[in-house]
């Protein structure tokens, strides 16, 4: 067992920590702030598995910026604590079955994929992963999803807004 087998374990199990406070926190700060070292930890797996870039825009996009938007609307919704426990409804019912039914898949597709590594040859190990390759890539064959997410998060933004301005 060598450093990176015990800092992935250790980034791994710290990750999912971190993601169940996300789940079971009372305050929405807190559970924004939980979800924020998720995102630190989960940029610290992309660091030892080489992705120096997605590790780089995994805290500058998720941890700045989604979750500057994401305390900005709970902080413009004044969101304060839940005093009233815990209810069981058909809502919380529906959605923990659709959250187990997601899990059962993804384990069933993980379940299927080869065991084998991908093999790059040496042009391609020189240009993967450095930001000339992701800019390409975004801009070029995923560009109609990157502008449907910002423009969803702004009219998330500008929802957020409107329902909190009867309130200022």
């Amino acid at each position: 067992m060598n450093i990176e087998q015990v800092l992935f374990g250790a980034f791994a199990a710290l990750t999912l920590l971190s993601a169940a406070l996300v789940i079971f926190a009372k305050s929405p700060i807190s559970s924004a702030m939980a979800l924020v070292s998720t995102f630190f930890f989960l940029a610290g797996i992309y660091v030892l598995l080489w992705a120096h870039t997605v590790a780089a825009l995994q805290v500058l996009v998720y941890a700045g910026a989604i979750m500057v938007l994401f305390l900005f609307v709970i902080m413009l919704l004044n969101l304060g604590e839940d005093t009233s426990g815990p209810r069981l409804t058909l809502s919380r019912i529906l959605g923990g079955g659709a959250a187990i039914g997601l899990f059962v898949a993804l384990a069933l597709a993980i379940a299927r994929v080869p065991n084998q590594m991908a093999v790059l040859d040496a042009s391609q190990q020189a240009t993967f992963g450095t930001l000339r390759a992701v800019g390409a890539s975004i801009f070029t064959t995923w560009l109609l999803p990157f502008e449907a997410v910002s423009l969803l998060l702004l009219v998330a933004m500008v929802g957020a807004v409107v329902v909190a301005k009867s309130r200022i």
